[in-house]
């Protein structure tokens, strides 16, 4: 018979959320300070992306867009794909993901396998001298969402990812370091990481800095540091993360600084975590990591500092972990032991 009082989780919905706070050793040790991942890989399907799948699902749901046997369509990287696939699948949903085919081999598998339809792009901007580029990733997806009779969950503008971070993520993170928070540091895609638990920790205590990691070939720090949207470096491999415009989400944020990141500092940076902590992680959490340490210097000793392990490094084993694909980019990790001086 059922348990009066239920200690399981309710199928894979469930288990989304309330994950492990990992106070990094080496990174604090280093820096003096404190520095927290949460391990967002320790979610059901290995990335911080199911919070969000999970609410834009259940907003489609609740308002009658979708009802069973309908198409969910969205624009991914790679990880809110793999994401909604599954909770597509626990819900009885078809899933067509739009994506170029930049995104790493393991993710494009692993949607296949949770039963989703993949449609290649083309890389290039929504608009090309303001007209719509009709086979960029985002208009595909949207496109295909209306021929269906489906629904667009538009990752990048849905008000249901700020929600699943600002009533999941932040009160947790508050909840894991009972308050005692000096910066929050996270990168940016979609924005929906950022923007939610921003906004709680601000409106929990407005004293806590909010700090935007970026990355190569991205805008959005020049636009923090300077209010021009300015593209720094050439281009980064960390998949899914930075932009060159602001999204409906990343436009909610509350940002006080912002530091950047090269691909270099994040390559070596995920190999550092890998041999002093066992901590496997992908190249946005590897940059979510040296931005932290980044702010841990500016601060000094004796703060704490709190940022995303987005997902796990098993998703980047044909890219960042893969030798013959680094060294097919002039791309080498050289330092080892417990030596910073990677970060610049």
């Amino acid at each position: 018979m059922p348990l009066t009082r239920p200690v399981y989780s309710d199928g894979f919905v469930g288990m989304v959320g309330n994950t492990p706070l990992v106070r990094i050793k080496s990174l604090s040790d280093a820096t003096g300070c404190n520095i927290y991942g949460k391990a967002e890989y320790m979610n059901p399907s290995g990335s911080v992306k199911d919070r969000a799948a999970v609410n834009m699902v259940d907003l489609a749901i609740r308002s009658g867009m979708i009802k069973r046997g309908d198409v969910v369509c969205e624009a991914t990287g790679g990880n809110t794909g793999v994401s909604l696939a599954l909770v597509s699948a626990s819900q009885g949903f078809r899933t067509i993901l739009c994506m170029t085919a930049g995104v790493s081999k393991e993710k494009q598998d692993l949607m296949r396998l949770y039963g989703a339809e993949i449609v290649l792009c083309p890389p290039g901007p929504v608009q090309r001298n303001g007209v719509i580029n009709p086979t960029n990733y985002r208009v595909t997806a949207e496109r295909i969402a209306g021929e269906k009779g489906g629904v667009y969950t538009n990752q990048f503008d849905n008000v249901a990812n700020f929600l699943a971070h600002y009533n999941g993520t932040g009160p947790e993170i508050f909840r894991q370091t009972q308050g005692a928070i000096d910066a929050f540091v996270c990168a940016s895609g979609t924005g929906g990481t950022i923007s939610g638990v921003s906004n709680f920790l601000k409106d929990t205590n407005p004293d806590i800095k909010i700090v935007l990691a970026d990355c190569d070939g991205s805008a959005l720090a020049s636009k923090v540091l300077s209010g021009k949207l300015e593209m720094f470096g050439t281009g980064s491999f960390a998949e899914g993360i930075g932009n060159s415009m602001i999204t409906g989400n990343h436009g909610r944020a509350v940002i006080d600084d912002a530091v950047r990141v090269s691909n270099k500092e994040l390559l070596e940076m995920g190999y550092f975590l890998l041999r002093n902590d066992a901590l496997f992680v992908g190249p946005a959490a590897a940059l979510n990591a040296c931005a932290a340490v980044k702010v841990a210097r500016k601060l000094g000793p004796g703060h704490n500092v709190v940022t995303i392990l987005c997902d796990g490094g098993d998703r980047y084993i044909s890219k960042m972990y893969n030798k013959e694909w680094l060294e097919g980019r002039s791309l080498a990790v050289k330092h080892s032991g417990l030596d910073l001086s990677f970060i610049e």
